[in-house]
This record gives C-alpha cells, sequence and structure tokens, in this order.
C-alpha cells in the first residue's frame, strides 16, 4: 500500500522526532512538529494507521510510537531518491603528500568517525573483478618456462614453471593459444573446476604445466582474498544505550578487532551491482554480518577504475542520523575515487 502525503509526513516527523531524542513519540508532539496543522486525534488516528501498516511500533501501552525497521526502510528509501544536495562542508581532507594507500584510508576512517561519532570502516581495494588480459610462457632453460600473467589493470604475476625437458617453440605455441582462447576475459572467480578439467585434458602430457599455470593465478586469488579493512570509532557505538548492553559490547567491539565478519560485509557491498550510487544501507536484520543485527550500516563503494574498488561503512544505531551518514559518505567517496585516479594519472 502506498501511503498518503499525509501519512508520509507523518512518519518521517516521528522518525526525525526519535533520532533526536530516542524517546517514543506521541500525537502532542508531532502535532507541534509539523506543519501539517491538524488535531491531535487525528495524527492519533493516522499513526494507528501506520501502526497497523507496520512502519511504528508501541513499545508498551500508553507510550508514544518508535520506528519499526520498515518505517526506517521507508525513510532512508525516500532520503536516498530526495538526497543529491551539494556535498556538504567537512574539514579539508589534506592528503597531498600521503604516499602511501594504507595511511590514506586509516586517517580516512579516523575522520569519518569523529565526523560522525558512529564506527567506521574502509577496505582496501579489491582486485578480484579483474579479468585476465594475456598468459605468456617462455623458455628460460630446459628445466623451467616462465609465466608471465597479466590482469587488465596492468597488475603482473610472473611464475616459474619447473618441466622436465625443454620445450619446442610449437609446444609453447599450442600452449599459449589454450591458455589465453580459454582464459583472456575472464574474472578470476569464473574459472571453475569444469574448466580448469577441460584445460587440462586439451594439455595431454603437459596438464602439470597448466596446473602450475592455475595455481598461480590461484595464488593471485588468495592475496586478493586477505582483505585488508581499516576501523576507527567501535566505541563511538556503545555510547548509544540500545546497543551498550554487556552482551552488545562484547559483540560488536570483537567484530571491529577481528574484522573477519566484515569482510562479508564488504564483498555484499561490492557485489550490488544494481545500485548506481554505490550507496547501500542495511538496517537491523538486513546486514550480512549477525553482531550486527541491531544496528543501521550504511556502506558506500569507491571507484579506482578497471574493476578496482573498496567499501566505506558507517555503522550506529538504528536511529542514526542518516542525512548526515549518506552526506559524508558521498563526500568521502567522490575524495577517494578523485584521490587515485589523480594518482594513476600522475
Amino acid at each position: 500500500m502506498d501511503l498518503d502525503e499525509r501519512k508520509v509526513k507523518i512518519l518521517n516527523a516521528v522518525i526525525r522526532n526519535y533520532l533526536e531524542t530516542g524517546e517514543p513519540v506521541g500525537s502532542r508532539t508531532i502535532s507541534k512538529y509539523t506543519d501539517l496543522n491538524l488535531s491531535s486525534a487525528t495524527i492519533r488516528n493516522e499513526m494507528s494507521d501506520l501502526e497497523e501498516l507496520g512502519y511504528i511500533l508501541q513499545p508498551h501501552t500508553s507510550a508514544g510510537r518508535i520506528p519499526s525497521d520498515k518505517g526506517y526502510r521507508f525513510y532512508v528509501d525516500h532520503l536516498m531518491q530526495e538526497k543529491e544536495r551539494e556535498v556538504t562542508d567537512m574539514k579539508q581532507f589534506v592528503i597531498e603528500k600521503t604516499e602511501k594507500m594504507e595511511q590514506v584510508l586509516k586517517q580516512m576512517a579516523k575522520l569519518l568517525a569523529n565526523s560522525t561519532n558512529y564506527a567506521t570502516l574502509v577496505s582496501a581495494p579489491s582486485y578480484n573483478q579483474t579479468k585476465i588480459k594475456f598468459i605468456q610462457l617462455t623458455n628460460v632453460d630446459e628445466e623451467h618456462i616462465l609465466a608471465v600473467i597479466v590482469m587488465n589493470n596492468n597488475m603482473v604475476k610472473n611464475q616459474m614453471v619447473d618441466v622436465d625437458c625443454a620445450l619446442d617453440n610449437e609446444t609453447l605455441l599450442k600452449l599459449n593459444l589454450l591458455l589465453n582462447s580459454s582464459l583472456n576475459g575472464l574474472a578470476l572467480n569464473e574459472i571453475n573446476l569444469g574448466m580448469i578439467s577441460k584445460l587440462k585434458e586439451q594439455a595431454g602430457s603437459h596438464s602439470t604445466i597448466v596446473s602450475d599455470v592455475l595455481d598461480a593465478l590461484a595464488q593471485i586469488l588468495n592475496e586478493n582474498e586477505d582483505l585488508q579493512i581499516y576501523t576507527s570509532g567501535a566505541t563511538n557505538i556503545l555510547k548509544y544505550p540500545e546497543l551498550s548492553s554487556a552482551e552488545n559490547a562484547t559483540n560488536l567491539l570483537s567484530a571491529f578487532e577481528e574484522k573477519d565478519e566484515l569482510i562479508s560485509l564488504v564483498t555484499e557491498s561490492l557485489s550490488d551491482q544494481e545500485n548506481e550510487t554505490g550507496i547501500q544501507v542495511y538496517i537491523g536484520n538486513e546486514t550480512p554480518v549477525q553482531t550486527l543485527k541491531d544496528c543501521s550500516v550504511v556502506t558506500a563503494t569507491y571507484d579506482l577504475g578497471d574493476g578496482v574498488k573498496g567499501t566505506i561503512g558507517i555503522v550506529g544505531p538504528k536511529r542514526m542520523d542518516y542525512e548526515n551518514v549518506v552526506d559524508s559518505l558521498k563526500n568521502l567517496k567522490a575524495q577517494l575515487d578523485g584521490i587515485f585516479t589523480k594518482t594513476k594519472d600522475t
């Protein structure tokens, strides 16, 4: 059911008031908060309808209402549609003299945590979507050949391969043709077991060489799966009463300290191909990280080109200041996109 304009305004008023106070919101408060000029009785009826529709909840009898996950989702979706304002002024993030990406990303996480008062994470760029450009096998001596693997982002991997005897030029040519015709243009995660078996079969007595080349490709994949994530401000989210219980505190701090669980969040964010804005909002159980199920998580994907991407994320209570968070992420995403583009061009 589509909400009419009046219900939308009342729902937005409930959510905005709850974001500010953390307290259940009553009809009297809404009557002062909106420009609808409606009586408290009319607002109560509209709030009852919103409750029946699942957008707001009444925590206990005689209390005001608080937003449900469905209500937050409605608010965020509309915010994302309408939110194309100018990037807000923030402290200028000076990195001209910063040479190492690690330092840039650590500074980014810290700046974001300080400006939002939530927990933040920034992942190092991931190369997993990079495609194979070409493979070249070359004789080195009678016992070794060199496999040069070039990806489409011009990342190069050299692998020395042992052979039982020297390979003639015709054999090398056939192996090069086989590998390139089968693998060129593929992302690493598109190479499956069936393809590997077929390549080995076609290579015949030289299947061991094909295996070694594939092992080198797997090594590239494994190196990139060791995803580096920089975090900051984990203790910020413990300032919010709804997240500060002993169990929550332990789970949240563990997630940010160990970081293993955050990898699934980054992976899902990077795999979101349908979201043109590069910004994703997870509310409650929508998050792929179970220990963050009582939080809201907003992520943005920064893009360095050639399929090389990373994730910026903000974790806070469900009543987080979504407008400020979205603006902050848009700002820092744009900075990262521009910063590393300039770095590559120089």
